[in-house]
């Protein structure tokens, strides 16, 4: 029996985006509560990351973990890795609820898909507890290299985000050289500070922000950054915009403050409204490298560490962000739509082609 058109339960929202499976992991013993959602494996098994957090209702976890594993296809199939996507939350505080049982009896529940979901890192989650998970299933990604991991996949983040400014600063001056360019990082973190560092390496003059002053002034100071509040970041005349923290900093509020030429930044979803916020950025004349493509470093890391591929192919794999950047870009401007919508078009038609051969 079909569901109704008034229906607002798990089933519509997992027809409306086409998701294959939502898994509901609960175990009193442990304390448990996760949810892992498997958008589409036509191009392989699902990875997702694992995040825990402390969200306010269970519809808030299912909200997030739908929304994130079907960014994670369109991610990985716009940079040509053979993986689907996927994602997963489990329900608690990571400060103080989360133990090694939890994490092991999460991974349980990995195992018992059979390889359709490969766990991986996410907010409130850390190499050592990919190693706990690690102890009750194989389909983990993200371990320590003393696991036979690829380690912290941050500075691959980095190198995409790099990579990703230098074909946007390609596509609308004609030349790449980050040389006297202008950029403003918003957060400091590990990716933030990866990024500073190669910017300032090729001598572009640089703007740092972050919500913890310490750490902002720190970096600031590392790398002879300028150090800027984060609420001027957006008034700031620059060539690129970096959004390297929290996701939705580019809205209609501050677009409209924006003096910016590019943004691209290693933050997810960086677009509040992906179809409103891509429209104003188009009229206003800002270039949008999208997120989901130039900050797939990491992906790219995990997806190595799962096909065994060395540090030098993960490298050739990362650089090549170059490329796709510069074809979603040109395809954006020959079509007169907006760059998310390319990259999504792009994708959407690597997903279709494959599924030709996976029947």
């Amino acid at each position: 029996m079909a569901v109704s058109a008034n229906d607002h339960s798990s089933f519509k929202l997992m027809g409306q985006f086409g998701h294959q499976q939502l898994v509901f992991c609960n175990d009193s013993a442990t304390g448990l509560q996760a949810i892992i959602a498997v958008h589409d494996t036509t191009l392989g098994p699902a990875i997702g990351g694992v995040r825990m957090l402390p969200y306010t209702n269970v519809d808030e976890a299912i909200d997030d973990v739908l929304r994130l594993s079907r960014g994670m296809t369109y991610k990985t199939a716009v940079t040509g890795i053979n993986l689907g996507g996927g994602n997963a939350a489990i329900i608690g505080d990571h400060r103080t609820q989360k133990s090694e049982v939890l994490l092991r009896r999460f991974g349980q529940f990995v195992d018992r898909l059979n390889g359709a979901f490969i766990a991986s890192l996410d907010i409130g989650t850390s190499p050592r507890d990919m190693e706990y998970i690690h102890m009750e299933t194989n389909h983990v990604a993200g371990l320590p290299k003393s696991l036979g991991g690829s380690g912290d996949s941050s500075p691959f983040t980095a190198k995409g985000v790099y990579y990703g400014i230098k074909a946007a600063l390609k596509e609308l001056y004609g030349n790449d050289s980050l040389a006297g360019r202008t950029i403003s990082v918003q957060g400091a973190g590990n990716v933030g500070e990866h990024l500073i560092a190669m910017l300032r390496e090729e001598n572009a003059k640089v703007y740092v922000s972050d919500i913890v002053e310490d750490r902002m002034i720190e970096v600031a100071n590392k790398y002879k950054a300028v150090a800027v509040s984060n609420n001027d970041m957006y008034t700031l005349d620059v060539d690129v915009y970096a959004p390297c923290a929290l996701g939705g900093t580019v809205n209609k509020d501050t677009i409209s403050k924006m003096r910016c030429r590019i943004i691209a930044g290693s933050a997810n979803n960086q677009l509040r409204n992906e179809e409103e916020d891509g429209q104003l950025l188009m009229e206003k004349g800002i270039l949008y490298a999208p997120d989901y493509l130039i900050n797939a470093g990491g992906l790219i890391s995990c997806y190595s560490e799962i096909a065994g591929y060395g540090i030098s192919r993960t490298a050739e794999l990362t650089e090549n962000i170059y490329d796709v950047t510069r074809s979603v870009l040109r395809k954006a401007i020959d079509e007169r739509i907006a760059p998310y919508q390319a990259a999504n078009r792009i994708a959407e038609s690597r997903i279709a082609a494959m599924g030709k051969i996976k029947k």
